[in-house]
């Protein structure tokens, strides 16, 4: 696998790689990250087309995933931090 490019975004870090058949498009933020792969053929044939693909409505749906992530996570963190604090009394019989 190559990086073929890259894509530039005020909020993304966007890397496309190429390897055989397929381009991968890697979304990151500081700390979450998406890969979408697709194969070429068709509609998708070069680079010039995957930067083509990644418009405007589809940054607005990864910008949203990565809003639900960062929720799932603090969730989980949530639960976690709770948990703990339960755990850190000793039993008393």
């Amino acid at each position: 696998m190559r990086i073929a490019g890259y894509i530039e975004h005020p909020r993304l870090k966007i890397t496309i790689f190429q390897m055989d058949n397929r381009f991968s498009v890697k979304l990151e933020t500081g700390i979450h990250e998406q890969t979408y792969k697709i194969r070429t053929g068709g509609a998708i044939e070069t680079l010039a087309d995957v930067k083509k693909w990644v418009d405007a409505p589809f940054i607005t749906q990864v910008e949203q995933e990565f809003k639900y992530m960062h929720k799932i996570q603090m969730e989980a963190l949530a639960r976690l931090k709770s948990t703990s604090k339960a755990d850190d009394f000793p039993d008393i019989i």
